[in-house]
């Protein structure tokens, strides 16, 4: 494969870009493998990279149904960010951002990694008292943080409603550190990286059927034949409950769930920053893209799915927080909008852990958090696969931590238990 550099686009300018080879092989399946990653999001290709590259090993296969990044890769608004206070997720998530920062140089492939800040709206101070105690935990291990009064914010974002919002602004918390990327990037970076290392990615691969024999997964059916396998694991996000029940392993305490994203047509630069407005039952966070596009979100369809498609109510809720907000959106046109399908767990929290079968390890419930979470998901699974024990820093994303009444709540993040859904 070709090493990108400032040379390679030069020489290939002078070709008509002509001479450029394939990013990643498309080999056949082969019969079996040491290790099987079902899965060919960003978590799942990071784990594979992450076994070959920091571990060693080989004989590594990524199976995805569809193509790479067509799932929740793909679907979502692409924020990076670590402002998490709970012991459980804080050093998660700024191991990841850590990883996010040097990601362009270690897969050789420009992520398109914007650190162009965080920005929570502040709206009463009891807001400004919570975010300064959850910053302030933040930088005192070692992330950073700031609290934004209102003369800051309204120079640093002069285009907010200040004057005649419903609810009135008065500050921000801000994550510097934090921003974009771009999520297609992303999946091709990982898999270029990962074919360097001889992982073998599979597309259009779709596991139909789990064979298990005394307490392991002896191979995996596939709709390009069976693959047998040393180990197996999970990557799948919404669709984990399905393959859960093919391993015949019963239900696990997540929920599917659709979450939308939307853009809308190119205007000029606007939005320096992503924003945050989340008070009085809305929840809402916007950035502009490179293209020029809003790309902006807010919350869950709340009812269980598996489309990837949207709903009106939500275009409707979403645009009202966006235009009450940013007033000068009220005339944007939407272009286009989507779902991704989520792995809602209860607590809010993800599983990175071994499950009751000896070679099969999930990674799974990442509710909103998926893509920030990407590179240290994908190091931290790789590390469970490897060496078959959970590092410290995720040993408390297991799935008895329920049973054991140990939960990982950052509020906010995991649904309402319907009982009678």
């Amino acid at each position: 494969m070709t090493r990108y550099s400032a040379w390679s686009v030069i020489k290939n300018g002078f070709s008509g870009q002509k001479n450029w080879g394939r990013a990643w092989r498309d080999p056949e399946p082969k019969s079996g493998y040491d290790i099987v990653i079902v899965g060919g999001g960003l978590h799942g290709l990071a784990t594979a990279y992450y076994l070959a590259k920091n571990h060693g090993l080989k004989k590594i296969a990524v199976v995805e149904k569809g193509w790479l990044g067509g799932g929740n890769g793909g679907r979502n608004t692409t924020i990076v960010r670590s402002n998490y206070m709970m012991p459980g997720n804080r050093f998660f998530y700024e191991h990841s951002l850590k990883l996010w920062e040097q990601l362009s140089h270690e897969l050789n492939y420009n992520v398109m990694f914007s650190q162009r800040a965080h920005i929570s709206l502040l709206h009463s101070p009891a807001a400004r008292d919570a975010a300064a105690r959850r910053y302030n935990t933040m930088r005192l291990t070692g992330t950073d943080a700031e609290i934004w009064d209102l003369e800051t914010l309204k120079r640093e974002v002069p285009h907010l409603n200040y004057q005649n919002a419903r609810f009135p602004i008065i500050g921000a918390a801000v994550q510097k550190r934090a921003g974009t990327a771009r999520h297609d990037a992303v999946a091709w970076g990982y898999a270029r990286a990962a074919d360097q290392l001889g992982v073998d990615i599979l597309q259009n691969c779709e596991v139909t059927g789990v064979r298990r024999e005394n307490g392991k997964v002896i191979s995996l059916q596939t709709s390009r034949g069976d693959i047998t396998a040393g180990k197996v694991g999970f990557a799948v996000a919404g669709n984990t409950s399905r393959l859960w029940q093919m391993a015949e392993l019963g239900k696990l305490p997540i929920e599917s769930h659709k979450l939308q994203a939307f853009v809308s047509e190119p205007l000029k630069p606007l939005l320096d920053q992503v924003v945050v407005f989340g008070v009085g039952g809305a929840h809402f966070y916007i950035s502009q893209s490179d293209k020029g596009g809003m790309v902006f979100g807010g919350d869950l369809d709340w009812y269980k799915s598996y489309a990837q498609r949207g709903n009106l109510p939500l275009v409707q809720d979403v645009c009202e927080a966006a235009t009450s907000i940013l007033p000068c959106l009220g005339r944007v046109r939407l272009l286009r909008h989507w779902a991704g399908v989520m792995d809602m767990s209860m607590d809010g929290s993800p599983f990175i852990c071994k499950t009751p079968l000896e070679n099969l390890y999930l990674n799974a419930g990442w509710n909103y958090g998926g893509f920030k979470a990407s590179p240290a998901s994908g190091w931290y699974f790789a590390d469970l696969i490897a060496n078959d024990r959970p590092d410290p820093v995720v040993e408390g994303f297991n799935l008895q931590r329920f049973a054991n009444g140990v939960n990982i709540d950052e509020r906010g993040a995991g649904p309402d238990p319907k009982l009678h859904g």
